[in-house]
């Protein structure tokens, strides 16, 4: 029998290869089939090194905790201690009332929650402007702007000093809170995520309506810059916390913020390195509950606005 024969014999299939269509450009491939949707799995080595990446950034905390409810001798012991002891709460309470944190905290609360608002609603402003609008002198002006982050802070101190002392402000909040109400870093942030995620049909349909640009901003700007402003008021609040160099020079000891406060479990001749990590942890246990309670709403408003994107 012939292989001609074989070949057109009923009932019988070919062996050959199935050709496969050239590739073109811009042409999907016929033979890569991918589901929509397909939900990857994770195997035990992203597991293990996820596990690893959690373990080593709560190490930390966990040695503020073990350090803070031991007592100085224990903690400069060679090997140092890695269980709690039982003094977490004597060292908690003695730090509070030493440190005067009550008074501390409240005025965090104050100065970082004002930063962080002003910096987002400000930013934003801005973002839209540069991204959105169309004005002379634009591209000049965010140059401007971006240019200012390549300055050190330290060099506008004595200025800046001198300013709040000539309005009045001297060993007071307001002079924490005007000078930082916004920053570069956020309205190049807004800026670029506004040119990614905001189409410019949004905007030329609402003109098309006649709406103004403040009414642009307040009804299309805002929803969908939603998920960038709360990446950023989180950025800025904590930012605006844990800032120590600013508000040591601006505030006394009367009126300080918590890092300001926390210097003062160290003035002593002796440290004592036990009350000063339980100052420590008292200062970071606002942060840990904002981004408890927070975190979860912010990690959806980042992948909505990824999706919308």
């Amino acid at each position: 029998m012939t292989t001609d024969s074989l070949r057109g014999a009923p009932g019988r299939t070919s062996k050959s290869k199935p050709s496969v269509a050239p590739f073109r450009s811009g042409s999907r491939l016929p033979y890569l089939k991918v589901k929509a949707g397909r939900q990857h799995h994770a195997g035990p080595v992203a597991y293990a090194l996820l596990g690893l990446v959690a373990l080593v950034s709560l190490f930390p905390l966990y040695w503020t905790m073990v350090a803070a409810s031991t007592d100085n001798t224990r903690v400069t012991q060679t090997p140092p201690p890695f269980l709690p002891g039982p003094n977490l709460f004597t060292n908690l309470s003695r730090a509070w009332t030493e440190a005067a944190l009550g008074k501390a905290m409240l005025n965090s609360l104050i100065v970082a929650g004002s930063i962080a608002t002003a910096t987002v609603l400000f930013a934003t402003l801005a973002g839209f402007a540069f991204a959105k609008l169309r004005f002379s002198g634009r591209n000049g002006l965010l140059t401007l702007v971006i240019g200012t982050m390549m300055i050190p802070p330290q060099l506008g101190v004595v200025p800046l000093f001198m300013m709040m002392s000539d309005l009045g402000w001297g060993q007071r909040l307001p002079a924490v809170i005007f000078p930082t109400l916004v920053s570069a870093v956020g309205v190049f942030f807004m800026r670029q995520y506004l040119m990614e995620s905001m189409p410019d049909e949004l905007i030329e349909a609402a003109r098309v309506d006649g709406a103004h640009s403040l009414r642009i901003f307040w009804s299309i700007v805002l929803p969908v810059a939603r998920p960038a402003m709360a990446v950023l008021f989180m950025i800025t609040f904590v930012h605006a916390w844990n800032d120590f160099f600013w508000p040591f020079i601006a505030l006394n000891m009367d009126n300080p913020t918590v890092p300001v406060a926390l210097t003062q479990l160290s003035a002593g001749y002796v440290r004592d390195q036990s009350l000063i990590m339980a100052g420590a942890l008292l200062g970071t246990l606002p942060l840990l509950v904002m981004f408890v309670v927070l975190g979860r709403q912010i990690v959806g408003g980042i992948m909505q606005g990824a999706v919308k994107g």
